[in-house]
């Protein structure tokens, strides 16, 4: 075990910075990265020795990510006491409102589409490896992201979110 540790330390910034993008609260980000460490620990005979281990801790990550989306839709938002009684106080610097915006424009995005966005942009996984995480043929990756910038620019500028209509 201690060479996974020594293997699975220099991962954690990473893992805390997709976790942290994806749900915007540093304590449930904190909790997903545990989560992520502990089922990569527990399955660590499973794990391919010539496979890449930053991309096995990834997928582990959005799969968990994933279920406890599911978890969270089933049981409805949950405010904490915490968050009923602070007052909400807006950022005075331009440039973090700016990261606010894309943060909330992002937030609009379907979820397959965001995690795309993170692992290329933010993690700089290349495509393929992105492939590989999200179990999607390259094509795939590259139209989704596609549109997910194409997207994403949009509710940025405008404001607003578009979603295609199918008409019959």
């Amino acid at each position: 075990m201690a060479d996974a540790t020594a293997l699975l330390e220099p991962q954690i910034p990473a893992l805390r910075r997709y976790a942290y993008a994806l749900l915007r609260d540093h304590d449930l980000a904190d909790d997903l990265v545990q989560d992520t460490l502990e089922r990569a620990l527990a399955r660590w005979t499973q794990r391919r020795d010539d496979g890449d281990l930053r991309a096995w801790l990834f997928t582990i990550q959005r799969n968990l990510y994933v279920s406890g989306g599911r978890q969270r839709r089933r049981r409805g938002p949950a405010i904490g006491l915490d968050e009923a009684l602070l007052p909400g106080t807006a950022p005075k610097q331009e440039a973090a409102l700016e990261v606010h915006d894309v943060l909330a424009a992002l937030e609009q995005l379907p979820e397959e589409q965001k995690s795309l966005l993170l692992l290329v942009g933010v993690e700089d996984f290349s495509y393929d490896d992105a492939a590989r995480i999200l179990d999607l043929p390259i094509g795939t990756v590259m139209s989704r992201l596609s549109r997910a910038r194409q997207r994403l620019r949009s509710i940025v500028e405008t404001g607003k979110t578009t979603f295609l209509r199918r008409v019959k």
